[in-house]
């Protein structure tokens, strides 16, 4: 029992459906990109990449990280715009707070809140996008795009006399810093406690569609007034279900929690930019304002339109494009969907066990191998990133997100194809191409049913395809005597394939880089698993042994190691694509000496010349966290930071600090854990926060306060059996290039993303 699944009259046959299915996914990707033109500014009624652009260019020229003159500077700008187009204008004083693993940070404030009441509301429709970016680039795209989008959408929309419903507009402080803003306002903030429908709008790159990757729970009538409001709705119910799940938020997350009900967006592609100095004008691709504009303006007007209490429902839908197509249905059928997959692949088993191609053992065996290639490709890709930040250590700290990845992503389509084509061709006389290509159907259908139970708007992208794939297979074994059925029926079976896992696999390179590539390339690994009866069709009789064809994975090994050494010289540094660097002053006042450090694994040419060892001994105490390299430096004459214990009742203790420098800046490290923090301000209510975990690498608590006022803030932290801890309090400036020593960086290096480079920090140790 090893014979063909599908035996052609002509071998030919399989590389006829082969091209056609490599220019359908090509087909597919290449619809997968952004083709809105920007509008002029000259056109009336429409959204105007050109009048958005003019906004940016009124603030998204230089970084503005909350609390610095440039954020206060694009505040006021916002106030006035929006004041001059008719709508009410506030500004919420607070201070936001959050929490992570051991860590605690909060932060003063100054979120922007423009209001225009509706004609007849039935509730409140809430544009967001945070107007603070990194400190280490103008954030042109994040969220600088979001916020001229916003300006220009408010504008039209008083022009046309309003809406229906109350519109709100607002513009967040100290996203960048813990979602601190979102946080204050849903939770201080009477519009924030009334609830609503919220459209959240942010980028993690500087070109691509905008892409609505985020919904709510209850997300059916969302999601069809989505797809029927806007000219080119892009994003699919699989990447709501996936980001769920991740550890990554936005300010959607907090508007979520308190209970709105909406969508988020982002457009993600050319990533390497993200939180650097090339997010900027230079590199903001136009077409990404324009879509992200668009889809803003569309969907106000349907929402201010509709009636909002009827948008409610504790149903879920599946959404998705298939090519051009969008299509919806309800997570009612998600399941039926799993089964019918399912039964399809048992009745291709059954077809196969009556006509002697296979049986139940040999399948059951060619399933669970189908485990190898799989495998095999996931640690191929992350292999690949280890040997490529061996061979170029500046890719660690881009994390995965390189300038030109085209040609190592090949090289994982490669290395997937290698481990396929290796497995098939040593099991293909064992078990049969019937056996094998069956077995293989087995996963997409399997990972239908698990995702029907754990992300039932990610099922599609499997049960689809296997349902597709094994119809497309059962038509083609029917005994028709044109000797063109085969092809016909297995490009309609396997065209779904086809589009959606090359799309999947382009959008996961997109938003995780090559530091997860073995997810990208097990996508492809499943896409080659479903074209094994096509690859058959060319292959002689299974009783005939590999021979040459062995010369197949050696060809497509060679194009791996080809694609690698191409992409090393394309994604070669340089001003256009700069390397990035990590580095820090730091001074302890309680010994007086200071320090240069870096976190670079390998040091640049330019951070070498500050750095010198690993030695961190001379840090002061609990600072550190990973590995550092060290180097010293002049000390400055300046005051540290202050602490005044102001009340202590067993194992917490309330204490007031401040920066005699005037820092914005204030991180306290804490040699034990800490599971409460509160924070109070002058003029504002203190905040308390829970804190769960341990901070890695470093002393395990930490609390930070972002914006900090010139007279300081009261903190009070309990650390859980403890009656003395020991406190390092860091004040940090983003002013580095006044310290002693240092040398602007050459055109070819920008600083890195980490948050404690490019400052100047000064510390002190307090033992309480």
């Amino acid at each position: 029992m090893i014979r063909k699944l599908i035996d052609p009259r002509h071998r030919a046959l399989g590389a006829v459906v082969l091209l056609i299915l490599a220019g359908v996914a090509g087909l597919a990707v290449q619809a997968e990109g952004n083709d809105r033109e920007p509008v002029p500014a000259s056109v009336p009624g429409q959204f105007s990449a050109e009048r958005g652009r003019a906004h940016l260019d009124r603030f998204a020229t230089e970084p503005r990280p909350m609390g610095s003159a440039a954020s206060e500077r694009t505040a006021g700008y916002i106030q006035d715009q929006l004041r001059a187009a008719g709508f009410g204008v506030e500004i919420q004083h607070a201070v936001g707070a959050g929490a992570g693993p051991g860590l605690a940070t909060f932060g003063r404030v100054d979120n922007v809140i423009a209001t225009l009441p509706g004609r007849d509301a039935t509730g409140t429709v809430l544009l967001a996008a945070h107007y603070d970016s990194v400190a280490t680039g103008p954030g042109a795209s994040d969220d600088g795009a979001a916020v001229a989008a916003m300006l220009e959408v408010g504008r039209q929309i008083s022009r046309d006399g309003g809406l229906r419903n109350n519109l709100v507009l607002l513009f967040t402080d100290g996203e960048e810093d813990g979602l601190l803003g979102a946080e204050a306002f849903a939770r201080e903030h009477p519009l924030g406690r009334a609830g609503g429908v919220v459209l959240n709008w942010e980028a993690r790159g500087v070109s691509g569609p905008s892409l609505m990757f985020e919904t709510s729970r209850g997300n059916a009538e969302l999601a069809a007034l989505f797809a029927d409001a806007v000219p080119d709705p892009r994003g699919d119910s699989s990447m709501a279900e996936i980001y769920r799940n991740l550890p990554n938020d936005t300010d959607f997350s907090e508007f979520a929690a308190a209970g709105f009900t909406g969508l988020n967006f982002a457009y993600i592609e050319q990533p390497a930019y993200y939180h650097t100095a090339g997010d900027s004008l230079a590199n903001l691709d136009p077409r990404s304002l324009q879509h992200h504009g668009e889809n803003m303006l569309a969907l106000t007007r349907a929402l201010g339109a509709a009636d909002l209490l009827a948008l409610r429902t504790d149903r879920d839908a599946t959404y998705f494009r298939l090519g051009p197509i969008s299509v919806r249905y309800p997570n009612a059928l998600v399941w039926p969907l799993a089964i019918l997959a399912v039964a399809l692949v048992a009745a291709l088993a059954v077809l196969a066990r009556r006509r002697e191609s296979a049986d139940a053992r040999r399948i059951m065996l060619a399933a669970v191998s189908a485990a190898i290639p799989l495998g095999a490709s996931i640690g191929l890709g992350q292999a690949l990133w280890w040997l490529l930040v061996a061979l170029r250590p500046r890719y660690q700290l881009m994390n995965g997100l390189l300038y030109r990845p085209e040609c190592y992503e090949a090289a994982l389509a490669a290395a997937a194809g290698v481990a396929l084509l290796v497995w098939y061709l040593l099991l293909r006389r064992r078990l049969g191409p019937a056996a094998l290509a069956i077995g293989a159907l087995v996963w997409p259908a399997a990972l239908g049913v698990v995702c029907a139970a754990v992300a039932p708007g990610a099922a599609f992208l499997f049960t689809l395809p296997a349902v597709c794939a094994a119809a497309g297979f059962l038509l083609a074994s029917m005994p028709v005597r044109w000797a063109g059925w085969p092809v016909i029926a297995l490009v309609l079976g396997l065209a779904v394939s086809a589009v959606f896992f090359p799309v999947l696999a382009r959008g996961i390179f997109d938003a995780v880089g090559l530091a997860y590539g073995g997810a990208g390339a097990v996508c492809l690994a499943v896409l080659g698993l479903m074209l094994l009866p096509a690859v058959e069709m060319l292959l002689p009789a299974p009783e005939v042994r590999p021979g040459k064809l062995w010369a197949a994975p050696a060809v497509l090994a060679v194009v791996g190691f080809v694609s690698v050494a191409a992409g090393l010289v394309a994604d070669s540094t340089g001003p256009t694509r700069p390397q990035r660097s990590h580095l820090a002053y730091v001074l302890d006042t309680g010994t007086g000496r200071a320090h240069w450090v870096s976190a670079e694994r390998d040091p640049t040419d330019w951070t070498g010349g500050y750095v010198t060892g690993r030695d961190t001994s001379g840090l002061p105490p609990g600072y550190a966290r990973g590995p550092l390299w060290t180097g010293p430096a002049e000390p400055i004459d300046v005051e540290g930071p202050r602490l005044e214990v102001r009340h202590r009742n067993g194992d917490t203790v309330t204490m007031h600090v401040s920066s005699a420098r005037s820092a914005t800046s204030l991180i306290l490290r804490i040699d034990q854990p800490i599971d409460l923090a509160t924070a109070k301000a002058p003029g504002a209510e203190p905040v308390t926060v829970p804190v769960t975990g341990t901070r890695p690498n470093t002393w395990p608590g930490e609390i930070r306060f972002r914006d900090l006022p010139p007279e300081g803030v009261d903190l009070t932290v309990r650390t859980p059996g403890a009656d003395r801890i020991r406190v390092t309090v860091i004040d940090e400036t983003h002013d580095i290039a006044n310290a002693p020593g240092f040398r602007p960086r050459p055109p070819d290096t920008i600083a890195s993303v980490r948050e404690d480079g490019d400052v100047t920090a000064v510390a002190r140790t307090f033992e309480l």
